[in-house]
């Protein structure tokens, strides 16, 4: 199983935002197969594809009306076999994005059980009664009144997005026949969306607050899980979970082979310490002290037992990482090299996010109709609402919003940065002209040349890939260090997450350099400096 992904790397691609085969402004399926080589030329193993599947995009394709056929504005059935086929010719397994937790409010499950047949209602979570004042994680009720039955809804998130019912047996028999169609197709791996939301609470909390919350790692959630990768056959493939707010010791159980549930998991945690209050629309700068004790806790504890984490700052979700935890300005470069470094010499298996190998930023969009998220727009208004000022609330959004991520990857520095031929559905950051592919392709120090190593390093040796590990103690709380051991070989990666010189103490490691941002020595840690030392 350790080749499956204990030493592979998986680049992630937002479908919309790749790259455009027709002009029409969209990323699409022949997008994606055009660009197949340089996904080759990184050295990954896997390819999380975004769902492509039939959506009225009222989330982007997470809301899914069809899980067995192509939104026509990603291409043809067709176009999508020949992307598993011809990526699995170039050795790369395709891994496609189940969205299990809901469904579309356009799917005919939700619009059977609308017209009132009973044994659809039972495909969903309705109640007589609105159970309490839940909040839906991008705004606004979490419970919606549909007068035409007299009945309550549970959606999680958007009102377009009902929750599907997962104790009803049935449920659970369609999901699993959606994997085994895929799987039939030739996919190589899974990732589950928002997986540990989906068993509910027995009885319906009547307090208010967030209804991720109280249904996170429910009470039946393994057993559903186990029963789904066990009855499709899917355990001997990759697998991640969305794990949204849970647990350390749930992560464990997830992960843990011989629980028979994910290959592995996110988890979110590290990219919560710059919530001011907990709160993701208040802004404070990054508490590295909570992002070193998080990492260390989770690492050496998952370790132990045996768990296994996808290890990432990137995805569709998260604002761009450079932006967010390094510099965009006179340390860019190196700041995007010591994230990369950092992520990739833990124990789990990395995940690049388009785009992020080429050390793109957020969007710094100036205005509202910029964005296009949903969670973004209500968000302005929540901010607005609330009495922050139009240019608050913008603020707040250039640097939280989902958008930032999504904009389209940077291929060359012609038109529309070589996304499109037509008018991007998405704006482009204006630094595309120096921050792109083609440009970084000839620069041999370039991030984009580092991230090819980075990928290489974990094939070359197994202590990266197989090793246990160790947090350290540099003695400065802007220097994070640790070391990965595995028999009698060790390597250890010393990393300063700040803009200016810092010294560190306790760590007195000779060897020889693997990978780093700069030359020399490691006794002063130069601006977001990384190093990986083979002692």
């Amino acid at each position: 199983m350790l080749d499956k992904y204990k030493n592979s790397v998986v680049y992630q691609i937002y479908v919309k935002s790749f790259c455009d085969s027709n002009g029409d402004g969209i990323g699409d399926i022949n997008g994606i197969r055009s660009k197949l080589k340089y996904i080759q030329s990184l050295g990954v193993k896997y390819i999380w594809v975004t769902p492509f599947f039939c959506s009225p995009m009222v989330d982007n394709g997470y809301d899914v009306s069809d899980y067995r056929n192509v939104n026509p504005m990603f291409g043809t059935m067709a176009d999508c076999e020949a992307m598993i086929k011809e990526a699995d010719e170039l050795g790369i397994g395709l891994m496609f994005d189940m969205v299990f937790n809901h469904t579309s409010n356009q799917h005919e499950w939700f619009k059977r059980a609308l017209a009132g047949e009973k044994e659809y209602m039972d495909y969903y979570i309705f109640r007589d009664e609105k159970p309490a004042d839940w909040t839906a994680s991008f705004g606004g009720p979490a419970w919606d009144y549909v007068p035409e039955l007299g009945k309550w809804y549970l959606h999680l998130f958007a009102p377009e997005q009902p929750d599907l019912n997962w104790e009803n047996p049935k449920v659970r028999e369609e999901l699993k026949e959606v994997i085994r169609f895929w799987k039939a197709k030739g996919v190589k791996g899974f990732r589950f969306d928002v997986l540990n939301l989906i068993s509910k609470p027995k009885d319906f909390h009547t307090e208010a607050g967030s209804g991720t919350r109280f249904c996170k790692d429910g009470p039946r959630v393994h057993e559903f899980i186990r029963e789904l990768v066990t009855d499709t056959g899917i355990e001997d493939m990759i697998t991640v979970g969305e794990m949204a707010s849970t647990t350390l010791d749930n992560s464990i159980r997830y992960t843990q082979p011989q629980n028979h549930e994910m290959s592995m998991c996110f988890s979110f945690h590290h990219l919560k310490v710059d919530f001011k209050d907990g709160n993701k629309f208040a802004l404070m700068s990054p508490n590295l002290k909570m992002l070193r004790d998080y990492f260390s806790e989770w690492q050496e504890k998952m370790s132990d037992a045996g768990g296994w984490n996808a290890v990432f700052w990137c995805n569709h979700d998260q604002p761009r990482i450079v932006s967010r935890f390094g510099d965009e300005g006179q340390y860019w470069k190196q700041s995007a090299k010591m994230l990369g470094t950092f992520v990739h010499m833990l124990r789990g298996t990395p995940y690049i996010y388009q785009g992020e190998e080429l050390g793109m930023t957020n969007a710094h969009f100036t205005s509202l109709e910029e964005y296009r998220d949903v969670e973004a727009i209500n968000y302005y208004h929540i901010l607005r609402d609330s009495g922050s000022s139009e240019a608050e609330a913008l603020n707040v959004l250039a640097n939280r919003a989902r958008d930032n991520s999504r904009t389209p990857m940077q291929w060359n520095s012609g038109a529309n940065a070589g996304f499109t031929s037509g008018k991007s559905w998405l704006g482009i950051p204006d630094n595309f002209k120096t921050i792109n592919v083609e440009s970084e392709e000839a620069d041999a120090d370039s991030i984009l040349n580092y991230y090819r190593k980075l990928v290489q390093l974990r094939k070359d040796y197994p202590v990266i890939s197989e090793g246990a590990i160790k947090f350290l103690d540099t003695g400065n709380e802007k220097v994070f260090a640790y070391q990965r051991t595995l028999d009698n070989d060790k390597i250890v990666v010393i990393c300063n997450f700040s803009g200016q010189d810092e010294t560190i103490s306790g760590i007195d490691v000779k060897g020889s350099i693997l990978i780093g941002n700069y030359s020399g020595s490691h006794k002063i840690m130069r601006p977001y400096e990384a190093l990986v030392i083979k002692a």
